[in-house]
């Protein structure tokens, strides 16, 4: 298991113009989110203001972590990022330190 920190950004070519099709758009979006946050995988998430990105966190195999993020495709972009725990950056000052 991994944590990781994913910034999406909904791929603004994809927002259909008319609000009615842009809030389904953003209704379906809410209910895998909402799966995904049932399913314990992603532990916290949340929108930019006015952005259409936002970011997730996730704490979850690398193969649950890319078959989640592949429900999103091709509506949103990802920029992953692991994140290390602070046991973790003590043992590589340990290996540092010799």
């Amino acid at each position: 298991m991994g944590k990781y920190l994913v910034l999406w950004e909904v791929d603004k070519d994809r927002i259909p113009v008319d609000p009615k099709e842009r809030a389904g758009g953003w209704s379906l979006l809410m209910s895998m989110v909402g799966q995904d946050l049932e399913k314990g995988i992603v532990k916290d998430w949340g929108a930019f203001s006015g952005e259409n990105k936002g970011y997730s966190i996730y704490d979850s195999s690398k193969l649950d972590l890319m078959n989640s993020l592949q429900q999103y495709v091709p509506f949103c972009n990802f920029k992953v990022h692991p994140i290390s725990s602070i046991s973790e950056v003590n043992e590589m000052i340990s290996v540092l330190s010799g």
